[in-house]
């Protein structure tokens, strides 16, 4: 498992805002002054920088020990949880959630791609539950979920207000239970029900083939920890195909580490060439990421990149990087609008916080939040073409490339 303090998460899946303080004890309220005096998860005293006034929080406390009747048979840790959950909820962000031991144990399986649920990545578009985009070979793709699908109802609960965090723990589960998402998908008037029967999620990563009319395609399906050495070796594969002409799809892509997505741009861009800016507001200086210099590429590459709704976070980083630098033409439709970061930060040694600390830029400066990446070529399906299961977007894109 990597060190979750240095770790920046730009995913989904699930994979999840102002400056984290540890809270715990208030030694003596002075409702006047910036500094207070707090102990800490650790059970160590900490200075805190704060103008608030914690005199209701202790209130509230003390009464709940006072009155509630089973307030011995709540441990006070688990409180001092919930109040940290509270204060996470606080900033309204979907993406920043505080994990407590359980939860905590369930992330990092996650991320490991060690886990048994439905296999896709969700989001909060527009105040709703809507899928980025199921993973290849998982139930959920399996059961033609599509990116875009707005998630009415998980079993019984309704998922208007519910996080993602609380969503995704209702849709994970044991090998071979079932679940019923109730899904609202663009073009259907009527909500459809969709029974799932979870199953061991194994994370893909990247497909490569070569065509007869001699364009490489590379599928990438995730930013993953060995997403890396994987494309490593489709360069080597390319390279020997002796072709000129690659498609890259991204579709369905919901992101993954930021690390690999700037290691997958280096290969097409000279050394020092900026893939990303990571703006932290008025927090602190905005950090830049720039190309390693792989750059085996020269002018004479045909480079063509697929992305789709599903494509989120780390696909859009690399695809408009390729873009404002010239380097390749998207086709397909519109991005999901992922332009925020996420860092993994370890508490105590089994609680996380996971906190947006930045949006990030392309090379031009565009925010992609909310708003996604617009393609040089927008081709949209329609239901005839899904009916006869014709890929429009990739019939587009392989034209590019020949022409």
């Amino acid at each position: 498992m990597q060190n979750f303090s240095k770790t920046r998460h730009i995913a989904t899946v699930t994979l999840l805002v102002a400056i984290f303080f540890i809270w715990g004890v208030y030694l003596g309220i002075h409702k006047k002054s910036e500094i207070e005096k707090v102990v800490g998860l650790a059970g160590k005293e900490t200075l805190v920088t704060t103008k608030a006034d914690f005199s209701p929080f202790w209130k509230t406390w003390n009464t709940i020990n006072e009155k509630y009747p089973k307030a011995s048979t709540v441990e006070d840790q688990s409180r001092v949880y919930g109040a940290i959950s509270g204060l996470v909820d606080s900033l309204n962000d979907p993406y920043s959630v505080f994990f407590g031991p359980d939860e905590a144990k369930s992330f990092e399986e996650e991320i490991a791609g060690n886990f048994s649920g439905v296999g896709m990545e969700v989001g909060i578009k527009d105040k709703t539950l809507t899928v980025i985009a199921p993973l290849k070979d998982t139930p959920a793709y399996r059961a033609n979920i599509k990116p875009g699908d707005k998630i009415l109802k998980i079993d019984k609960t309704v998922t208007t207000g519910l996080s993602i965090e609380d969503a995704i723990k209702l849709m994970r589960g044991e090998k071979g239970t079932t679940v019923i998402l109730s899904i609202s998908r663009e073009g259907r008037k009527d909500p459809i029900e969709m029974k799932i029967v979870r199953d061991t999620i194994n994370i893909p990563t990247l497909d490569t083939e070569l065509r007869k009319d001699g364009i490489f395609i590379i599928r990438l399906y995730s930013f993953s920890g060995n997403s890396t050495n994987l494309f490593r070796e489709a360069m080597k594969k390319f390279a020997e195909s002796g072709t000129d002409k690659m498609l890259l799809d991204l579709r369905g892509n919901p992101g993954g580490y930021l690390e690999a997505a700037v290691d997958i741009a280096s290969w097409f861009l000279p050394s020092q060439k900026i893939i990303a800016t990571e703006d932290y507001g008025n927090n602190k200086k905005a950090e830049v990421f720039r190309s390693k210099g792989y750059n085996i590429f020269n002018d004479k590459l045909k480079f063509v990149i697929l992305i789709d709704g599903g494509s989120a976070s780390a696909s859009e980083i690399v695809a408009g990087a390729m873009r404002d630098h010239g380097r390749a033409k998207l086709v397909g439709s519109q991005s999901f609008g992922k332009g925020s970061v996420q860092e993994a930060i370890k508490i105590t040694p089994d609680t996380l916080l996971k906190i947006t600390v930045a949006k990030w830029l392309t090379p031009n400066g565009t925010s992609i939040s909310e708003k996604g990446l617009t393609p040089d070529y927008v081709v949209e399906f329609t239901p005839k073409n899904i009916n006869d299961k014709k890929d429009v977007q990739l019939e587009k894109a392989v034209e590019v490339l020949l022409q």
